[in-house]
C-alpha cells in the first residue's frame, strides 16, 4: 500500500502539497526515541555523515513509515519532504507572528524571515522536481539554498535565541540530511 502511495506521489497529477500532507506524517507528531529504533544500514550511513545530531537524523527519517524499507531514491523523497514540510510550517508560523506584530523593527525582521522561507520552499520544490525527473546533480545545492535561508532568517532576528531559533536549526539539520542523501546519487562524499 505504501508503494502505491509513493507511485501516486511520483505522478505529475498530484501536487507537491498533496504528496507531503497526505502521505508524509509530521515529524513533530510521530517522533520516537532513537534508542528504540534500529536504523537500516543506509540510514545509519547517512546519519553518521550529517555532522549534526545522529539522533535528530534518525528520529526525523523514521518519522516517515517508508524509512525502514527505503532505498536511496525513496530516502531522498523522505528527506526533502521533511525539509519542505518544516520550511512551509515555519513560514506559516512566521505569517501568524506577523499578524500579531505591529509595525516596527520586529515586523521587519519577521518579514525578512518570511521571504527567506519563501526562498527555502522554492528551492525544496525545485529539488523535488529534480527527483521526479531523476536529475540529481543540483539536489545538494538546492538543499544548501534552503539551509542558507534558515541562516539568513536567524541573522535577521539579530539574536542568539528567538521564537524561530529551533525551527531554523531544524531546517538546517534536515537540509544536512538532504545534502548527504543527494551525494548518494552523484558519487561525491
Amino acid at each position: 500500500m505504501v508503494k502505491y502511495y509513493h507511485i501516486m506521489c511520483l505522478s505529475s497529477t498530484l501536487s507537491l502539497f498533496q504528496c507531503f500532507f497526505f502521505f508524509i506524517p509530521c515529524a513533530a507528531t510521530t517522533t520516537t526515541k532513537s534508542a528504540g529504533i534500529q536504523p537500516t544500514k543506509l540510514v545509519d550511513a547517512v546519519c553518521r555523515k550529517t555532522y549534526s545530531s545522529y539522533s535528530f537524523c534518525v528520529e526525523s527519517l523514521y518519522s516517515d513509515p517508508r524509512t525502514p524499507t527505503a532505498d536511496s531514491y525513496v530516502l531522498a523523497y523522505i528527506s526533502f519532504g521533511l525539509a519542505y514540510l518544516n520550511a512551509s510550517t515555519t513560514q506559516q508560523h512566521v505569517a501568524r507572528l506577523l499578524n500579531k506584530t505591529a509595525a516596527g523593527h520586529s515586523r521587519q525582521q519577521l518579514q525578512r524571515c518570511y521571504h527567506d522561507y519563501n526562498k527555502a520552499i522554492s528551492a525544496l520544490q525545485l529539488a523535488y522536481n529534480d527527483l521526479n525527473s531523476e536529475t540529481f546533480f543540483e539536489l545538494a545545492d538546492l538543499a544548501g539554498v534552503a539551509s542558507l535561508a534558515a541562516d539568513d532568517c536567524q541573522a535577521a532576528l539579530n539574536t542568539t535565541f528567538s521564537p524561530l531559533t529551533n525551527m531554523n536549526c531544524d531546517l538546517k539539520g534536515l537540509c544536512k540530511i538532504c545534502v548527504v542523501v543527494s551525494k548518494l546519487f552523484t558519487g561525491l562524499t
